[in-house]
C-alpha cells in the first residue's frame, strides 16, 4: 500500500518587510516585496507545470481505455472545480516544459529562473529566441517576461520576410528601433497579402520612422474594418465592397473613423440581439406572473404593471441623470426576413 506525504505548509516561508517599519525606505520595501513576488512567481510555475502534467496523464489513461469518449477525463475535471479550457491551458505548459527542457535546450533546474508569464512567454516565441533565452537561463540569469518580449521583438523587426528589406536592414543597423518595427509585423501578418503589398510599397519609398508608425495604424484600421464587416448583418443586405470602401476612406485619410464606425456598428447590432432575448424572456415570465396573480395581490399587480412597460411592444427607458433625465422609447417589431427592406439613406 502506497502512502503520499503531504508537505507542511508551513515550509514555504517568505521574509516580508513589516509595513509599519520606520527604520526602512520605501525603495527598498517595495524592493524586498518585489522579490518576495518573483519567488511565489516562480513557484506558482512549477506547480501549473505539475498541474499540466497531472491532467494530461488522466486525459491519456482515459484514451489508453478507448471508452467514454472523454467523460471520465471531464468529470475528473469538475469534481475539482477546473475549467475545460485552463485544463488545456495548463496541459499545454507542461508540453512547452517538456519540449524545452525534455530537448536539451533547457536545464531541468533553470526553469526556477523563470517567471511564470516569461516562460509561457518563451514558449510561443521563435526556436531562434527560445534558444537566447534558454542560454541566458542556463548561466542564472533571472529572466522576465520584459526580457522575451524585447528579444522576440529584436528578432522579428531584423528577420520577418513581411517587411521590406531596407526596413530590416535598418533595424539591424539599429537605425529603427525594433519596438516600433516589431508591431508592424504583427499587423501585417493580420492582412491578405495584396494588401500587404502595398503597404510594403509605402514603406519601401520611406522606411523612415513617422512612416512606420503611420503604415502600422493603417494596417491595424483595415484589420479591425475587416474583421468587424464580416460579422455585421446589416452589411448582409445588397452587395458591397467593403475593401474599396476602405481605400475611400484612407484616400480621405478617414480610415481610422470607418473602422470605429463599422465595431460600433458590430457592437450596437449584439446589443440588439441581446436586447431582444431579454426582451423575449421578461415578456413570457410577466404574464405567466400576471396569470397566476389576481385581485388579492395589488401590489404584485402594481409591480406588474411597471414591468410592462418594458416587456411590451413598445419599450421607454430611462437613461438616468447623467443624460438629464431623458427616456429612450423603442418599438421592436418582429418581422420575417421577407419583409424586411434595407435602411433609407440620410
Amino acid at each position: 500500500m502506497s502512502s503520499s506525504v503531504v508537505p507542511d505548509p508551513l515550509a514555504f516561508q517568505l521574509d516580508l518587510p513589516d509595513p509599519e517599519q520606520d527604520d526602512i525606505s520605501n525603495l527598498e520595501f517595495l524592493d524586498k516585496l518585489e522579490q518576495a513576488w518573483a519567488v511565489c512567481d516562480r513557484f506558482d510555475l512549477q506547480t501549473e507545470i505539475w498541474r499540466g502534467r497531472i491532467l494530461r496523464a488522466v486525459r491519456d489513461r482515459e484514451k489508453r481505455g478507448g471508452e467514454g469518449r472523454g467523460a471520465g477525463f471531464l468529470q475528473w475535471l469538475r469534481e475539482r472545480e477546473v475549467s475545460k479550457t485552463r485544463a488545456y491551458g495548463l496541459i499545454q505548459l507542461a508540453e512547452s516544459a517538456d519540449d524545452l527542457v525534455g530537448g536539451g535546450m533547457l536545464e531541468e533546474t533553470s526553469v526556477n529562473q523563470f517567471s511564470k508569464r516569461a516562460f509561457m512567454e518563451t514558449a510561443q516565441a521563435a526556436p531562434e529566441v527560445q534558444l537566447m533565452i534558454a542560454e541566458a537561463a542556463n548561466e542564472g540569469q533571472d529572466i522576465s517576461r520584459q526580457q522575451v518580449r524585447r528579444l522576440t521583438d529584436d528578432f522579428t523587426a531584423a528577420t520577418s520576410p513581411l517587411l521590406p528589406e531596407e526596413i530590416r536592414q535598418r533595424t539591424q543597423e539599429n537605425l529603427l528601433p525594433s519596438r516600433v518595427v516589431a508591431p508592424l509585423v504583427r499587423e501585417l501578418a493580420k492582412l491578405p497579402d495584396n494588401q500587404q503589398e502595398d503597404l510594403r510599397r509605402t514603406l519601401r519609398e520611406e522606411p523612415e520612422l513617422d512612416c512606420i508608425k503611420d503604415v502600422t495604424s493603417t494596417a491595424r484600421w483595415i484589420s479591425k474594418a475587416t474583421e468587424a464587416s464580416e460579422t455585421v448583418r446589416a452589411f448582409q443586405q445588397g452587395e458591397l465592397n467593403i475593401e474599396k470602401a476602405m481605400q475611400e476612406a484612407q484616400r480621405l485619410d478617414s480610415l481610422g473613423l470607418l473602422a470605429d464606425a463599422v465595431g460600433q456598428a458590430q457592437a450596437l447590432e449584439a446589443s440588439v440581439l441581446k436586447l431582444h432575448t431579454a426582451w423575449r424572456r421578461l415578456g413570457g415570465l410577466q404574464e405567466r406572473l400576471w396569470v397566476e396573480s389576481g385581485s388579492s395581490t395589488p401590489y404584485l399587480r402594481d409591480v406588474l404593471g411597471v414591468l410592462q412597460s418594458l416587456s411590451g411592444a413598445t419599450m421607454r427607458v430611462s437613461l438616468g441623470e447623467l443624460a438629464g433625465g431623458k427616456k429612450v422609447r423603442l418599438q421592436l417589431v418582429e418581422e420575417s426576413a421577407d419583409q424586411l427592406e434595407p435602411p433609407p439613406l440620410p
